[in-house]
């Protein structure tokens, strides 16, 4: 079940950086309308799994874009 789950989140997250030059992990969660940060990891981890995302920090946040 909870693989079920990291990969409707990854699709989500997905969705929020499609046509995007990136966002931070707080635009994501708000575009995904995500409200755990469990769920935003959760599926980052299945994306960077994936080599979908590139992550880095930027003024002190994640920084997620597609690849």
């Amino acid at each position: 079940m909870l693989k079920e789950k990291a990969g409707a989140l990854a699709g989500q997250i997905w969705e929020a950086l499609n046509g995007t030059e990136g966002l931070t992990q707080k635009q994501i969660k708000k575009t995904a309308k995500m409200k755990a940060d469990k769920d935003f990891f959760l599926g980052m981890g299945w994306l960077l799994r994936e080599d979908k995302v590139a992550v880095s920090e930027v003024e002190g946040e994640i920084f997620v874009k597609l690849v």
